[in-house]
């Protein structure tokens, strides 16, 4: 098969969708790798290293997607790409459907196969989101300290305090793998953390695991109404896979977070958590609202790249051999796991949640 990796060319998007070693193993399969120029260098893989492990080189992103079969991305096409993407050309990266109505229709025009990683379900676990849900959220508490301080907007608190004051108050909404790595990273700056779930079960485990610094409340309008007053800093780290995430901070309860408090939405690529939310990017990452900081990056990875990148490929090296060993319909006829990653295929939504989200036809793929 004819593989493609385009520059990502989402603002101030450094990842790239495969490593030289994974271009290397795909070769190794058989396959034709070809990169567009420079797509590495933000992660800090040369042009020389993929053509050092057998991919070819080509000079710009219509090439690629001309001469490529498979197209393999870190980050959903954006509208200069709608146009060089053929019928029956399969697209393999992070879609985020239901978040974009705009993307959605776009995509139904091209004909094309969308596998979405997000959607990528094996034992109930999102393999494919976990690496850079890791790294969001870690980085979701790296970057809610740097925006407490107070020339960034912030209250001007450290997290952890010193002897004698008390560290800032953290809340995690969500107890999935951001959540965790995120309650991880901040008990770990000595803040006490308080990370809710409506899940029993999970917030149970989490206590087990977690650090003497973090509680576990179960979440609910009433509790998270009980602690904004006394937070400094909160991670919105809800996820419902392939469909919209829920607000739980609506407009009207920003007025119960005290001025300089920093919201951070990881939950942003999917429409966001926090009704006040709304895309930024790495250049300008913030706003306020009603005194309140509001940091919502929608590619937190993208300030990581080079762990990232290989973070990325070591989840989706296996699944993209699968598909150019077999083709897409008999990788996802034999694999349920990338099956549950299709959304979109010939113009038809087959995820339902997708459909669900924009009111649209819903067909149920039969492989």
């Amino acid at each position: 098969m004819k593989i493609g990796i385009p520059k990502e060319i989402k603002n101030n998007e450094n990842r790239v969708s495969l490593t030289p070693g994974g271009a290397q193993a795909l070769t190794q399969h058989g396959h034709t790798v070809y990169v567009e120029t420079n797509a590495g260098k933000n992660s800090s893989f040369s042009d020389e290293s993929y053509l050092r492990a057998g991919a070819k080189i080509l000079p710009t992103a219509k090439e690629v997607f001309a001469t490529a079969e498979m197209i393999i991305k870190v980050k959903e096409p954006i509208p200069v790409e709608y146009k060089l993407i053929r019928p029956n050309q399969l697209l393999f990266t992070y879609f985020h459907l239901a978040a974009d109505k705009e993307l959605t229709e776009a995509m139904l025009a091209t004909n094309a196969i969308c596998l979405a990683y997000e959607t990528v379900e094996k034992d109930h676990t999102l393999p494919l989101l976990i690496p850079m849900s890791e790294v969001a959220g870690r980085m979701s508490v790296q970057e809610g300290t740097k925006y407490l301080e107070k020339p960034q907007g912030g209250k001007g608190i450290l997290l952890g305090g010193v002897p004698g004051v008390k560290p800032a108050n953290v809340l995690v909404l969500g107890g999935g793998i951001v959540g965790t790595q995120a309650a991880f990273m901040a008990a770990g700056l000595g803040a006490h953390v308080t990370i809710m779930d409506i899940s029993l079960p999970r917030l149970r485990y989490l206590s087990e695991i977690m650090p003497a610094n973090v509680d576990t409340m179960m979440s609910s309008q009433y509790n998270i109404e009980q602690m904004l007053p006394h937070v400094d800093l909160v991670i919105g780290a809800v996820l419902i896979p392939g469909a919209k995430a829920p607000f739980l901070i609506t407009n009207d309860l920003l007025k119960l977070i005290q001025p300089g408090s920093v919201l951070v939405d990881v939950a942003i690529d999917q429409g966001g958590c926090f009704e006040s939310s709304f895309p930024t990017t790495h250049t300008d990452p913030i706003y306020i609202v009603d005194e309140v900081v509001h940091y919502c990056v929608a590619n937190i990875p993208g300030a990581v790249p080079m762990t990232s990148t290989l973070a990325l490929t070591n989840a989706t090296l296996p699944y993209a051999i699968a598909l150019a060993d077999m083709g897409w319909e008999k990788a996802c006829a034999k694999y349920s796991d990338l099956k549950s990653g299709l959304n979109i295929v010939n113009g038809k939504i087959v995820y339902k949640a997708v459909a669900d989200t924009f009111g649209l036809k819903y067909e149920k793929i039969e492989l």
